[in-house]
């Protein structure tokens, strides 16, 4: 597939740091309203992060935080461990607060917490630590030495529904959200938005699990959906949406010739969605988690921390793409979908971010 500005292709500097007096530990700040400067000291900038409880490698943001820490790390010649980057797993959300301490404490300039659920846990720590930057995935924070980073979901969900509405076969489609908060909500307002803006006749099962962490909920939700003649699934519900692939991957086992898609979201889910020579993942949706991490790492080490203040991400910040369909969406769809996200990107669209009650 030929890459592409907006929407399609995986979007995807060095300037010296503040110059820190004495032992050289501490760090420097500058609090003029909302946009707290803070510099990185006369060695390495520093970063690292905590996950929330689904692990670093769960194919989902997380993933997606640590891809962008690394690729920072790459580009600016850091180490793994002290100095350098590094992360913390949380096994549960007893673990949010020693985790962002244990990182505070090794000396790390900038610190992410990934997920909605460490709001609380960073305001603490936060507070307790000033001098320390931060940076909360998915919530907004109020303190003035975070920089809450959040996403216009409900635009690359848009996509992922034209894309759905363009390719089904039944005028059936699913969508599998994990908790019903927010973030999610607009997961489900972008995507029928998106299905809608293709064929407002389409019909939109859309079904909630109640949890990010259990694959067995996905599965079940999907088997119900599938039987029903829904046959495309966009997940928006981290490791449970794993289910989601197993059902889909189950069916086409049996049947080859199955028509059964599920289109994946966050990461670049293809691999999980590999049944012999075929495979049912349609596209994903990508929450370029990675892009925001790496531009609120640039410009922590640049001296420019934009402490106290939210950046959100969307299509036109490349914070939103969907992935390569390795030829599943012929290229007239792919065409058609490309005009939607220029649109979108231009404000010529204006995505809701809240479902049709």
């Amino acid at each position: 597939m030929s890459k592409r500005k907006f929407g399609l292709a995986l979007t995807m500097v060095l300037a010296a740091g503040t110059i820190l007096g004495a032992c050289g530990t501490e760090k420097a700040k500058n609090n003029e309203g909302t946009g707290s400067k803070q510099g990185a000291k006369e060695n390495n900038f520093s970063i690292a992060m905590i996950t929330d409880t689904n692990g670093v490698d769960d194919k989902s943001f997380n993933q997606s935080a640590w891809k962008g820490i690394q690729e920072f790390a790459k580009e600016n010649n850091l180490e793994k461990g002290d100095g350098g980057y590094d992360y913390l797993e949380s096994k549960g959300d007893a673990d949010f607060e020693p985790n962002l301490n244990r990182l505070v404490r090794r000396d790390f300039d900038l610190v992410y917490g990934i997920g909605y659920l460490l709001k609380d846990a960073m305001e603490i720590i936060a507070d307790q630590h000033p001098d320390t930057m931060f940076g909360l995935v998915d919530e907004i924070a109020d303190s003035p030495n975070v920089v809450s980073i959040m996403f216009k979901e409900q635009e690359g969900a848009f996509l992922a529904g034209a894309a759905a509405a363009l390719m089904t076969k039944t005028d059936k489609i699913g969508f599998a959200g994990g908790m019903q908060i927010p973030v999610i909500e607009r997961f489900q307002a972008g995507f029928v938005a998106g299905v809608a803006a293709v064929n407002p006749d389409i019909k939109v099962d859309v079904q909630y699990t109640g949890d990010f962490g259990k694959a067995e909920l996905g599965k079940a939700v999907a088997n119900r959906m599938y039987s029903s003649g829904v046959d495309i699934i966009f997940h928006a519900a981290g490791a449970t949406g794993n289910g989601v692939f197993s059902e889909a991957k189950e069916r086409k086992s049996a049947d080859k010739n199955a028509s059964v898609w599920v289109i994946g979201v966050d990461s670049d889910q293809y691999a999980e969605g590999q049944v012999g020579d075929e495979n049912i993942t349609l596209t994903s949706m990508l929450k370029r988690v990675d892009v925001a991490v790496k531009n609120i790492s640039e410009l922590a080490r640049d001296g420019k921390f934009p402490g106290g203040e939210v950046k959100t991400y969307g299509l036109a910040e490349d914070g939103m793409a969907l992935t390569d369909s390795h030829g599943a969406i012929p290229d007239d769809v792919l065409a058609k979908v490309d005009e939607f996200a220029k649109k979108i990107a231009d404000g010529e669209i204006v995505v809701p971010e809240y479902p049709t009650k």
